[in-house]
């Protein structure tokens, strides 16, 4: 079993920063390679960003060069600092366990709603 909880959303201008965390828990964790997804109301659930064992990463698109994902091992948190923010990125965000060969998804966290307006 893997925990999964998010936080560090919040309400923020267009333009803005905000960092979300993602406490990392279960004696499975250290199986699964890590992501954050976002959805959006009446959108279908988005990958935004990976990272891989090696810390190697990868992101959609549309948040190249503002959003970074990094983990901190000894610290069991995973982490998704957005930069220049655009209303495009409200969405509730969710951290997610994935296997690491493949798309596919182990276990989810319960989300952070992140809103940027005008």
């Amino acid at each position: 079993q893997v925990q999964l909880v998010e936080s560090g959303g919040g309400s923020v201008q267009a333009g803005g920063s905000l960092r979300l965390s993602c406490a990392v828990s279960g004696a499975a964790a250290s199986f699964y390679c890590m992501a954050w997804f976002r959805q959006a109301p009446g959108r279908e659930r988005e990958r935004v960003a990976i990272i891989d064992k090696d810390g190697s990463t990868d992101y959609v698109d549309s948040v190249k060069g503002r959003f970074t994902i990094s983990q901190d091992n000894a610290k069991k948190t995973l982490y998704l600092q957005m930069n220049s923010l655009k209303p495009e990125d409200t969405a509730k965000y969710y951290c997610a366990a994935r296997y690491c060969f493949g798309s596919g998804v182990a276990y989810w966290g319960q989300g952070t709603q992140v809103t940027v307006s005008y």
